[in-house]
């Protein structure tokens, strides 16, 4: 196996352990193994009882692999690539946000915020918890690319399209953030259907979480409005920019209309992790958009060097 096509099995890999995790909060097993840690329940080869410790323990299991995964790619990257290589730095950043990845999972067992507490800090753990989460996806997501296409990224050379691109990340931060929020409203506060899920969001009384998933379609629709208004300024930066620009609008707009479907039908578990699902692929988009946009030379210069044998 080559280094790229490691680096491409870490990235899906740590995929399947995010959607994992979402499934541990849905169903409730996040207490699953107590408020222990790394142990579970004291134990250190647990023997489960209940399938909840079931489900947490494998998530704690694969987790650990994921953790080894990691630091294979960073050996590997050591090893394979020469200094100054960007697939070094972006595997380091990788180690760096597992870690502290896994600071975070442990927090939240540690400090009871799993199963059916409804404190505003669980809210704001879960909230870090997502950020680091797609820190980490987007640093493994630049390895992977790094392995293939080694040209620097800066985003201070690429002009208006680069901070506008940065502009894109930073909202859908901020919809993955709030979209966490939701979800963990949507465990806590199930309702039984759209009207009274709607009842609940606008009752005075309403729990902060409830009154807070209202927010996330607004969110989305106007991430997507912004998606919409920087395509011209990013499909003048080169032709492959246009193509992921593209490619991340598409994948932006089926996602808003799952999330759509997930209110309609009371947000299931299964759709859940579908709904993360594509709401990682979105992330990986833009930040591969990102990348290309502040690594690319503008189209007029491409078209320029194209007579004189030059490639991108």
């Amino acid at each position: 196996m080559s280094f790229g096509r490691y680096t491409k099995l870490v990235l899906g890999f740590t995929v399947a352990v995010i959607l994992w995790g979402a499934y541990v909060r849905a169903s409730g097993s996040g207490a699953g193994c107590g408020s222990h840690w790394p142990t579970c329940n004291g134990e250190i080869i647990p023997r489960p009882k209940t399938l909840k410790t079931v489900i947490e323990v494998t998530h704690r299991l694969t987790s650990g692999v994921d953790l080894l995964l990691v630091v294979g790619q960073l050996v590997w990257a050591l090893r394979a690539c020469s200094s100054g290589h960007p697939a070094r730095r972006f595997a380091a950043w990788s180690m760096f946000f597992m870690l502290t990845e896994a600071g975070v999972g442990a927090g939240l067992v540690l400090l009871e915020l799993v199963a059916d507490d409804r404190s505003t800090a669980r809210a704001l753990w879960m909230a870090m918890h997502l950020i680091n989460t797609f820190l980490l996806l987007g640093a493994l997501t630049l390895t992977a690319r790094a392995a293939h296409d080694p040209r620097p990224v800066r985003v201070s050379g690429a002009g208006l399209a680069g901070w506008l691109g940065l502009g894109a990340l930073a909202g859908a931060l901020l919809l993955g953030t709030s979209g966490a929020v939701t979800a963990l409203g949507d465990t806590l506060f199930p309702a039984g259907s759209l009207r009274e899920g709607v009842a609940q969001d606008l009752a005075p009384a309403a729990h902060f979480l409830v009154r807070l998933r209202v927010w996330h379609p607004v969110l989305g629709l106007s991430v997507l409005g912004y998606l919409l208004a920087i395509g011209g300024p990013l499909r003048e930066r080169s032709p492959s920019v246009a193509r992921l620009w593209a490619v991340s609008l598409g994948v932006f707009i089926a996602q808003a209309g799952l999330g759509f479907v997930n209110l309609a039908l009371l947000a299931p578990v299964a759709l859940q992790i579908v709904h993360l699902l594509v709401a990682d692929a979105v992330w990986v988009c833009l930040v591969l958009l990102v990348a290309e946009t502040a690594s690319a030379r503008p189209a007029v210069t491409e078209a320029l060097a194209a007579p004189l044998g030059t490639s991108t």
